[in-house]
């Protein structure tokens, strides 16, 4: 034992020296790079031999969460209570205007845990700023909110960190809307919560014609969300649905692709390897939320939890998938992806069937700690990591490359969407002549959502700020990174990954 833990203390120190040394990462970077690596020093004690060996083989994922979770990966604050209650804890007291609301909300913010140290959800800011905003002068409103702005780029510098907007027009979500276009900011990412019976037609346009000029906001399935979670919804991180004032315990994943390897048959994968696997899953997340919640402070000691912020039992275990394209592709003997899933009928019925098995072993599977959520872990269509290859697949997504055109590959998603309710999404590259009639792609959106489609998302090929996967980057921050140069935004560093490894950036571009 001594032998295996002073191999150990040898390579951490290795990693921890690279991380010292690494010129392209900023200080407050290398800190978080080092903070990982201090969390794994407890070793794989959750982690039972035969995961271990799955984790090993390719097939099951911890997406680096660390080894002894002691805090939840995703916090939806439900920060209305912020605006009627204050804060005892940070001394706030409930604001009175809209310089005092951005202020305790940036406050909030920088004492919101998660996972990457950065809050990944900052509420409906809209709604909750609007009665202030309406206070106010336009132009002195909008000044207020372009600090707020640029206040979370450059402190929260993680594009998985989101606001919400929608499903009604307010000010404050025309003002954004403006200040985005204007600003070109990779930070927040932004989802409409977009209902054609309330969202007016001339506002989802507008989000649109924003969308292809900054990729967000995206559009999120208002009436859908709301009737599997209720109005109190928030859409946080890339692409993640979880109960405000919950979350999301911990989002471990499993790898399709690689899964299928370990069958002969169909009906081998279908009875025997995607239960065992599914399994193994399972019990891993059972084993980090008892930890979570039993052993570690953070339900005991956090103000979040004390004041009412959050309540333990809104929170919810995600379990990732990534890859059925390659995964129905392999048990169908198809090598030409364009050939395979998303253009071939045979290989999208097995791609339904395979999510509805997930479907059926998760909800079988009692969840531990979320009673406000029915008592279930859920589904979620991870959306990728930067060291993720071709052979993995976003999701329930169509490969990259192997896209049909426009209205086919939007009705294949319908399929998929309804599997997935803590998160599933697809992203459409537009060229310019889009910006055009943006109307149209609302129209798309509108008559997907009323098909089953969950969420949408898109941008410009021409743009700067893109859509790598669930989060944004600008392509002339990865110009830097390939130049040897520091980024703020920590996420352009994963983007690159997903651009060089995944071709995030190769999708198919949509022209009228």
């Amino acid at each position: 034992m001594s032998q295996v833990t002073g191999v150990l203390d040898k390579e951490r120190e290795t990693s921890a020296m690279n991380v010292i040394k690494n010129e392209r990462l900023t200080y407050f970077q290398q800190v978080l790079e080092l903070a990982k690596i201090g969390e794994d020093t407890l070793g794989d004690f959750l982690k039972t031999d035969e995961l271990k060996k799955a984790m090993d083989e390719g097939i099951i994922c911890d997406l680096y969460e660390g080894s002894a979770p002691f805090r939840p990966r995703y916090v939806l604050v439900d920060f209305k209570k912020l605006f009627t209650d204050g804060c005892k804890f940070l001394e706030l007291e409930p604001p009175t205007d809209l310089q005092e609301a951005c202020n305790s909300l940036l406050i909030m913010y920088k004492n919101t845990p998660a996972a990457g140290s950065y809050p990944v959800y900052l509420g409906d800011v809209d709604t909750m700023l609007e009665p202030f905003v309406l206070k106010e002068d336009r132009e002195k409103a909008k000044r207020t909110l372009k600090l707020f702005l640029l206040h979370i780029d450059k402190t929260i510098s993680d594009s998985f960190v989101h606001m919400d907007i929608g499903p009604k027009e307010t000010v404050t979500g025309n003002l954004i809307l403006e200040l985005s276009e204007e600003m070109q900011l990779a930070v927040p990412n932004i989802t409409l919560k977009y209902d054609p019976e309330v969202t007016p037609a001339a506002y989802a346009a507008k989000v649109a014609k924003c969308m292809l000029k900054v990729s967000k906001p995206s559009f999120c399935n208002h009436q859908m969300c709301v009737q599997e979670w209720g109005e109190d919804y928030g859409v946080a991180s890339c692409l993640n649905v979880l109960k405000i004032g919950g979350g999301g315990y911990t989002l471990n994943r499993v790898k399709l692709h690689e899964m299928s390897e370990k069958a002969s048959s169909i009906d081998e994968f279908m009875n025997e390897v995607l239960p065992y696997y599914m399994k193994l899953l399972l019990e891993f997340t059972d084993r980090r939320i008892r930890f979570i919640v039993e052993e570690a402070a953070f339900f005991k000691s956090n103000y979040l939890v004390k004041e009412g912020f959050i309540d333990r039992e809104k929170f919810t275990g995600m379990i990732g998938v990534v890859g059925v394209a390659e995964c129905v592709n392999k048990l169908l003997g198809i090598t030409d992806p364009k050939q395979g899933y998303g253009n071939n009928a045979e290989a999208d019925a097995l791609g339904v069937k395979i999510c509805e098995k997930l479907e059926e072993i998760v909800m079988a599977h009692p969840g531990l700690y979320c009673s406000k959520v029915g008592g279930h872990y859920g589904l979620h269509a991870q959306v990728g990591i930067s060291d993720d290859m071709m052979s993995n697949t976003p999701g329930a997504r169509i490969p990259i490359g192997a896209e049909p055109e426009l209205l086919q590959h939007v009705m294949h998603s319908t399929h998929y969407h309804q599997y997935f309710p803590t998160g599933i999404g697809d992203i459409f590259t537009f060229d310019d002549t889009w910006e055009r009639s943006p109307e149209a792609i609302v129209d798309i959106i509108k008559g997907a959502f009323a098909n089953g489609m969950r969420y949408f998302s898109g941008y410009s090929s021409d743009s700067d700020v893109v859509r790598v996967t669930g989060y944004l980057v600008k392509k002339s921050e990865l110009a830097k990174l390939d130049a040897g140069q520091q980024v703020l935004n920590g996420s352009t560093v994963l983007g690159k990954g997903q651009r060089d490894g995944a071709k995030a950036l190769n999708r198919r571009v949509e022209t009228v």
